[in-house]
């Protein structure tokens, strides 16, 4: 549930080529290492990755939405819903990060 919540908000924060490339780049990236964390339900090292990418997407996330946020003039429907879901992405990304930290404990982490 949490790779398919953050993958439609990603696809809904990138609808409008608001935010740069660099940001579908980092979160689908993130987004198949969490994939491959739910593949390998054994490996520390996929939850642990996943885990390490959430927690740097929320910075670069930060960095994406107050570098590129447009001016209230230009500011279309589109490109305010397009924003909103990037911006509902990032407050969920801790939540999202609480939970994948249980399953890291879960799998035998310390």
């Amino acid at each position: 549930a949490i790779i398919l919540v953050h993958w439609l908000l990603t696809v809904w924060g990138c609808m409008n080529y608001m935010l740069p490339v660099s940001y579908a780049w980092g979160n689908f990236s993130v987004l198949a290492v969490g994939i491959w964390a739910i593949v390998q339900r054994d490996s520390l090292d996929a939850i642990t990755m996943f885990l390490t990418g959430l927690l740097l997407t929320v910075l670069t996330d930060i960095i994406h939405i107050s570098i590129f946020y447009p001016s209230h003039d230009f500011l279309s429907d589109a490109k305010r819903f397009s924003i909103g879901m990037a911006i509902f992405s990032l407050l969920l990304k801790p939540v999202s990060c609480y939970l994948v930290y249980r399953m890291y404990r879960e799998r035998g982490g310390e």
